[in-house]
């Protein structure tokens, strides 16, 4: 099979998502960014851990049927990059809630961020 690594490694990265963006939003830490998936928050925790998995599951099926094309390689890739580096948010995330990191931090973070992002464009 074609990338089954890579895409067993992202289909568990999109359960962790998951977990953690459940164990976020109910204890107050943080707040759904992604309209439709507040949406499911709303609706209840099963809802949304339901669809994610469902959504991650589709994915999974899909990048597994067509591995071998020549693009699916580079697009996996990318997609783990995202997925790490929200797994990333989701550290600082955990940090910030038990007191390790303070708030000026993340506004510090922010504006170098920025700084940045302006340079580069």
């Amino acid at each position: 099979m074609h990338l089954f690594r890579e895409t067993f490694l992202l289909f568990l990265l999109n359960m962790l998502d998951a977990m953690l963006t459940l164990v976020w939003v109910r204890t107050g830490t943080a707040t759904e960014a992604n309209h439709l998936m507040a949406g499911l928050l709303e609706i209840g925790d099963y809802t949304f851990f339901l669809a994610k998995l469902g959504m991650g599951t589709i994915t999974a099926l899909v990048i597994l049927k067509f591995g071998y094309k020549r693009i699916a390689k580079p697009l996996v890739s990318f997609a783990l990059a995202i997925y790490i580096g929200l797994m990333g948010i989701h550290l600082l995330t955990g940090l910030a809630a038990f007191g390790l990191i303070s708030e000026s931090f993340f506004h510090n973070l922010g504006f170098w961020s920025r700084s940045i992002f302006a340079v580069s464009f």
